[in-house]
């Protein structure tokens, strides 16, 4: 079937049209996938063979609540809303949204209108008379457009989304640092007013004893030597309360500051760490994890953002095509404007190549390619840290959880021991020196129990953390967070 020559110019000219596309996808510039490289370990070797019945294998997004304390559930809530730099991270996020629209403004056309109203005289060379004036009205639309035939303009795009989904896991680095700053803040706080009460508790046997010391020495059943190694002790355990009062307002500031309220305006309410539930949990496959950690999640965004800037840079090398185009009336006498002989237009298609630049687009894409390598070594760094964290964390909780049950046996044969020996002492069958000996025991057992606990919190609160928390990836709102009130943060107290 014959083509008639009407048929076969628009048909040409679509073919160079597909031709031309077809050109430019070719050359348009390669973005490098963000691929590690690394290994990674078929289990965790710290994670139970069988599974825990009753334990968490994808951590929640509210993990805090397993502990069952309301207290710790309040300043969660309090930090989530008010922590400033959660505030920071999502401006930075917005920041980094508007700058995906800038970068995607480079492929589209600009178009510009403008318009003009002028009057004007020149000089006259006869002194005597004036010279005419004139008026001019013009109005006018110009348009631009740059032919992104290498993806230059495509590949600073992908960029700027990576930088902005690298912006939204950092939110995540964030909101996951805070809680883990918050549960600790808590745990040490909670550890150091039980230790205070065990501390006033050792003050008040200490004292007791120095009592019937002194009744002794009154009667001639002791010595002054006796009393004065008590009153040693005494003196001891009276000294070690300060400390402790210090650390629980230490931490009580630092939970001020997390939730967004002035140091002081948080007071911690005593409760009694064996109260607190430690949650179980099973860590899962190391492949999944890497998909709950944001700061894993947010390397591999940034190294596929350097990918990109590295595509751009070799696409600044080759020529620029721009097309601009403008037109519009201009007339003398404003009537006369929309007149098809005030019509005025002009079309420009340039071509730039870059020839001589002291090797400065060459240099940039080696930098941009130096901070790829730099950013996949911290992507695969990234990777070995939570594995890290969470080998260590497993390990540390199981024996946390061994530390406290040998611990609470230890305080409880030390307990029996010292009621024993204070028994003997009342009825005078041991001498001081056993005393002294069975009760400094039952101190440090003590002591030692209430670390072994602080710290078993503190071990599965960082193993929480190191699973990602069961974060995910939300979007969050635009507005900003609001920072908490003194006295909506005091619901924590």
């Amino acid at each position: 079937m014959p083509v008639s020559p009407a048929t076969r110019r628009p048909l040409l000219r679509a073919s160079a049209l597909l031709l031309l596309g077809g050109l430019a996808s070719g050359c348009a510039a390669r973005i490098d996938p963000a691929a590690s490289g690394l290994r990674l370990p078929g289990l965790f070797r710290g994670a139970a063979a069988a599974p825990v019945p009753g334990a968490m294998r994808w951590p929640d997004a509210t993990w805090w609540q397993g502990f069952n304390a309301p207290q710790l559930d309040a300043l969660m809530r309090a930090a989530m809303a008010g922590n400033l730099d959660l505030a920071a991270a999502a401006a930075r996020l917005r920041q980094a949204d508007a700058e995906v629209r800038i970068s995607g403004a480079a492929l589209l056309p600009s178009l510009d209108a403008d318009a003009s109203a002028r009057r004007s005289r020149a000089s006259n060379r006869n002194p005597g008379s004036a010279a005419p004036a004139g008026n001019s009205f013009g109005a006018g639309l110009s348009a631009s457009y740059e032919v992104d035939f290498w993806g230059r303009n495509r590949a600073i795009l992908d960029s700027a989304r990576a930088s902005a989904t690298a912006a939204r896991y950092a939110i995540g680095v964030t909101a996951l640092s805070t809680q883990s700053a918050v549960a600790n803040a808590l745990f040490n706080a909670l550890g150091a007013l039980e230790q205070l009460e065990i501390q006033r508790g050792n003050l008040e046997v200490a004292t007791r004893n120095l009592t019937i010391l002194r009744q002794r020495l009154a009667v001639g059943t002791a010595t002054g030597l006796d009393v004065a190694q008590q009153e040693t002790v005494v003196a001891q355990q009276r000294a070690a309360i300060p400390g402790l009062q210090r650390t629980v307002e230490q931490n009580a500031f630092a939970l001020g500051t997390l939730t967004g309220v002035p140091p002081g305006a948080i007071d911690i309410a005593a409760l009694r760490l064996e109260e607190i539930t430690v949650p179980g949990i099973e860590p899962g496959l190391p492949a999944e994890l890497l998909a709950r950690r944001p700061d894993v999640q947010q390397a591999e965004a940034n190294l596929l953002a350097a990918n990109a800037n590295v595509a751009a840079a070799r696409a600044a090398l080759f020529p620029t095509i721009a097309l601009t185009g403008s037109g519009g009336v201009q007339s003398l006498a404003l009537e006369t404007l929309l007149r098809p002989g005030s019509t005025l237009y002009s079309l420009t298609a340039g071509l730039t190549a870059p020839i001589f630049d002291g090797g400065a687009l060459r240099a940039q894409v080696a930098q941009f390619s130096a901070r790829q390598q730099e950013l996949l070594a911290t992507y695969r760094l990234a990777i070995l840290a939570a594995l890290q964290d969470t080998e260590t964390s497993l390990s540390a909780l199981q024996r946390a959880t061994e530390a406290v049950a040998l611990q609470r046996a230890r305080e409880r044969a030390a307990q029996r021991a010292y009621q024993i020996a204070e028994a003997q002492l009342q009825a005078g069958t041991v001498d001081l020196l056993t005393v002294l000996s069975v009760q400094s025991s039952l101190f440090s057992a003590r002591n030692a129990l209430a670390d072994a606990q602080t710290d078993r919190l503190l071990a599965a609160a960082g193993l929480f953390t190191a699973l990602g928390g069961g974060w995910s990836d939300v979007p969050p709102a635009p507005a900003p967070l609001p920072v908490a009130l003194p006295g909506q943060a005091s619901s924590a107290r």
